[in-house]
């Protein structure tokens, strides 16, 4: 069964905006963060935005800081990424992770669950 589903991805031309939902069907009581990943072809996965769900800290790479805004609706478990002035190097699957996470959230290793992935593909 898989617990996170990501949707929302796409293809757009550079300075586009997509918008990425991913929904937690497990419970809420064995996670306190969940985040975003993402992995270009022939690269390794990096982390780009995460959250703490108590905390309005959110972190972000430095390459989404000011383009990408991680939210959380707790209602629905779901967290959304915004992501805005798209550029061909932000080509890449992106994953949603879940999970106790208490060291970065950058992290990979940190993560105990994870989506499927959503493509995004930005051209030229």
């Amino acid at each position: 069964q898989v617990r996170l589903v990501e949707s929302g991805g796409g293809s757009v031309q550079t300075g586009g905006s997509l918008r990425l939902s991913c929904v937690d069907s497990g419970s809420p009581y064995d996670r306190n963060a969940m985040a975003w990943f993402r992995q270009a072809p022939g690269k390794e996965r990096e982390g780009v935005a995460g959250l703490q769900i108590d905390s309005d800290s959110p972190s972000y790479a430095d390459f989404a800081k000011g383009r990408f805004v991680i939210a959380l609706d707790s209602r629905k478990s779901t967290i959304y990424l915004q992501m805005n002035e798209l550029q061909p190097e932000d080509t890449a699957m992106y994953y949603c992770a879940a999970g106790m996470v208490w060291g970065s959230l950058m992290s990979v290793g940190e993560w105990d669950y994870w989506g499927q992935g959503t493509q995004v593909t930005v051209s030229s």
